[in-house]
């Protein structure tokens, strides 16, 4: 049974807050001051790339943004973390698609805009949820989760997607 601790309203609220904050302050704030302003788009074949990658990486964000609000009932904020450990959606997938999305933002105006200094920001920006990633949040989650987050950490990988086909679904590719 809910109760007005455990509605999903305030993490709702809480990870829109954040979402505007944080990454919205790496993907487009810093973007826009690096560029000194948004112009000089690419041309169309290289512009339409650019614009897949930032609504890709922007889909990712916002899906695993509502998972966390709605099914871990926290934020991504380390402040206001989840209370349930979110092993659904793309975090099937991966450990750490929030940070995918956001660098696939960034990595998507580096293109929109043919700009090498965005292809540098986000290479220092994965480096940087690398580092956050191994010093931080994986310790933290341990303690918070214990067993049950050794166990996904196990079966997820951190960065790159491991799909898993099970025996049916490719029988039924072949028929």
């Amino acid at each position: 049974m809910l109760t007005p601790e455990t509605r999903p309203s305030w993490p709702i609220f809480d990870t829109v807050l954040f979402t505007i904050l944080v990454p919205g302050t790496v993907t487009v704030l810093v973007p826009y001051l690096i560029l000194g302003g948004y112009g000089g788009l690419a041309h169309k074949p290289l512009m339409w790339l650019g614009a897949v990658v930032v609504g890709l990486g922007a889909a990712i964000y916002f899906r695993c943004a509502w998972e966390f609000a709605v099914r871990g009932l926290g934020t991504p904020a380390p402040i206001a973390p989840t209370k349930f450990l979110v092993t659904t959606a793309l975090h099937r997938y991966v450990r750490n698609p929030m940070y995918i999305g956001v660098l696939l933002v960034v990595m998507g105006q580096a293109l929109l805009f043919r700009a090498v200094a965005l292809g540098i920001y986000a290479a220092l920006l994965w480096l940087s949820f690398h580092l956050f990633v191994v010093l931080y949040e994986e310790p933290t989650l341990r303690h918070q989760f214990g067993e049950s987050y050794q166990e996904y950490r196990r079966n997820v990988p951190r960065w790159l997607p491991k799909f898993r086909f099970s025996q049916r679904s490719i029988r039924n590719e072949h028929q």
